[in-house]
């Protein structure tokens, strides 16, 4: 690994869409299939719901009109419940040609029961007054459903499908009306002479008006729910978004400092100095190791190793900075400082030293080499926030991290695991932790490059 590092970056905060603001492909798989496990979920609502409706309505008709015409909606109750099983199979989020049949079916059979006569009834009245029995609210029902295919598109479609069936419905009824019995005369004696509401009462009446108005608010509605579900599936995609960066985030920072950042408008834009903790954890000798190593045995060794790492970073309130091929770096104190940070910083090195140990007992017992890990401590001021254009990251730069990348080096010269600065030590006793000191040997006057004093150092066997 490099000793010299002038300025680590880490932390991809962009990406959130393309350049003409439309969401990228992983937000999109991201949104898609969030909606497909919210639609399955209703339609799974939706069916039963149904189902158990049509299984009162059907016990319920007999005991209302215990006659045999109500066979022809027991019937028709069957249809309902096929239609709506055939959707629970093959309901798909966005358009499905397949799922659109079925709704046209749905609809199509509701204007058949709504506007037909039914053909088992024993009373013979004009087959105008089958639209007196208001039936036509039941397609707000479907329109409804509709909204469960998550397509704006399809809320129009069954709007405009609805309007086109009952027109239809309601020109078929004119059409084939028979002359039958004129009661206007009758009406208008009745009401003595009052037209408009003869024209109302009238058996063989459409009443055009109001079948004009029952489309006209049909469609209203379809547009605006339409809408509703098209406002939605964007909520959802930019609830997918903010996932992805949470996601991301819990990458790199520890779960309480993701929590705290998922909380806050854009935590991390301020620049800012700050005094921080900084460790770098490196394998010794790894580029000997992986000259006699398969690719394969490279990169699941490295894999481990950071595996291992990465907890302990993250379980001891750390970031995890970047990795720098077979090691990495940590700032504890980012992005926002604690009282404790160089505290967290130490215990996380001697966990990660225990955590490699504890490795090489696996390795030596499946006859693998064993792997040494070296670790250098700084704490001192750095320069915090987002860098570049389109795609932002997260940079902490400054030459407390050169240092704390060189002592790391130091190890190899003083034949030591860890070596820590003076700095360190200094702020572990501002911190209280003076019992973490005693296990730790002093060295004076080592020199370090970029700093101009040699400065003194703490070491770890």
């Amino acid at each position: 690994m490099n000793s010299t590092v002038d300025s680590v970056q880490s932390l991809p905060l962009g990406g959130r869409e393309a350049g003409d603001g439309t969401p990228t492909e992983s937000l999109r798989s991201r949104a898609e299939l969030a909606l497909e496990r919210d639609k399955r979920e209703s339609l799974d609502v939706a069916v039963k719901a149904r189902l158990i409706a049509l299984s009162v309505i059907a016990l319920l008709i007999p005991f209302l009109n215990p006659t045999w015409e109500v066979i022809y909606y027991e019937v028709m109750l069957c249809g309902f419940a096929l239609i709506g099983l055939a959707q629970r199979k093959i309901g798909r989020v966005g358009q499905s040609r397949a799922e659109l049949v079925l709704m046209f079916c749905d609809l199509a059979l509701l204007t058949v029961v709504a506007v037909a006569p039914n053909p088992f009834a024993a009373v013979d009245w004009p087959p105008a007054m089958q639209f007196r029995f208001d039936n036509f609210m039941y397609f707000y029902v479907l329109l409804a459903g509709a909204t469960l295919a998550y397509s704006w598109r399809t809320v129009v479609a069954v709007g405009t499908w609805t309007s086109g069936l009952w027109v239809t419905g309601i020109l078929l009824v004119w059409y084939f009306s028979g002359p039958g019995h004129d009661y206007s005369a009758e009406l208008l004696a009745l009401f003595g002479g009052n037209d408009r509401m003869a024209a109302i009462l009238d058996p063989n009446s459409l009443q055009i008006e109001v079948r004009v108005q029952e489309i006209v608010v049909f469609l209203i509605v379809a547009v605006m729910l339409s809408q509703v579900v098209r406002r939605a599936n964007k909520l959802l995609v930019g609830h997918a978004a903010l996932e992805r960066e949470r996601a991301n985030l819990a990458r790199y920072f520890s779960p309480n400092v993701v929590e705290e950042l998922s909380h806050n408008d854009e935590p991390l834009k301020k620049i800012r100095n700050q005094d921080i903790a900084v460790l770098f954890v490196d394998l010794v000798g790894f580029t000997a190791f992986a000259s006699d190593r398969t690719p394969e045995e490279v990169i699941t060794t490295l894999r481990s190793f950071h595996a291992r790492m990465e907890t302990e970073v993250f379980r001891h309130n750390g970031t995890l900075d970047k990795y720098l091929g077979d090691g990495l770096m940590a700032t504890f104190g980012t992005p926002s400082p604690s009282a404790t940070d160089t505290r967290n910083a130490m215990a996380c090195a001697r966990a990660m030293q225990v955590s490699v140990d504890s490795w090489n007992g696996e390795r030596e017992a499946a006859g693998d080499p064993v792997i040494q890990a070296s670790f250098g401590l700084h704490f001192g001021p750095v320069v915090l926030g987002d860098i570049g254009a389109n795609r932002l990251e997260f940079a902490v730069i400054g030459n407390t991290v050169n240092v704390a990348s060189r002592l790391e080096a130091m190890t190899r010269e003083l034949g030591v695991t860890m070596v820590a600065s003076a700095a360190v030590m200094e702020r572990m006793t501002a911190e209280g932790a003076d019992d973490d000191m005693a296990s730790w040997t002093q060295v004076s006057h080592q020199t370090i490059r970029g700093v101009d004093q040699p400065i003194t150092v703490w070491t770890l066997p």
